[in-house]
């Protein structure tokens, strides 16, 4: 029993490294669109010349970047709570409330995801594009889509932590 223990633990330490690793990924591309604007900027300046579609590639990429967060948001407790109300509780009605936002995360991630997956379908088969650089618009789904898939793991290991420390009372 305590070797699949460990095993679990390892797989728990991969998909913290792999979650990790993708908001990273997210932040390289916000520092990509930082640079690119920048050039964009300059070069409007400097040589009435801006990058073309440079708006596009903004919005694409900022939600890709924005969605890449979530799951690591949701893996070390980043997101939105109300301490004021959690102030004075003990550590087992913080565990309970942790739980429940365990599970409103996960509901909420698989809605998105099950949702975002036919929405990319739809992208696929009516081929919308960008209105300038004719890039279409469901290449964004498919890292949003891994991004949610994400935010379901995040939260699976985060209902995992809190449910023991509910049963545990630390």
């Amino acid at each position: 029993m305590p070797e699949n223990r460990t095993a679990e633990h390892g797989l728990v330490a991969l998909l913290r490294r792999l979650i990790t690793g993708w908001a990273l990924a997210g932040g390289g591309v916000l520092m990509a669109l930082a640079l690119m604007t920048t050039w964009s900027a300059a070069s409007a300046f400097l040589f009435n010349a801006p990058v073309p579609g440079d708006f596009e590639l903004m919005e694409l990429g900022v939600a890709v970047a924005a969605f890449s967060f979530l799951p690591f948001c949701q893996l070390i407790g980043a997101n939105v709570s109300a301490d004021i109300f959690t102030a004075r509780a003990g550590p087992r009605t913080v565990a309970a409330l942790g739980l429940l936002a365990s599970l409103i995360a996960l509901g909420f991630g698989l809605l998105l995801l099950w949702r975002m997956y036919y929405g990319l379908l739809d992208y696929q088969e009516y081929l919308e594009t960008t209105a300038i650089l004719q890039i279409p618009l469901w290449y964004a789904f498919v890292p949003a889509l891994v991004s949610l898939a994400l935010l379901a793991v995040a939260s699976v290991i985060t209902l995992l932590e809190e449910s023991r420390k509910l049963r545990l009372g630390d």
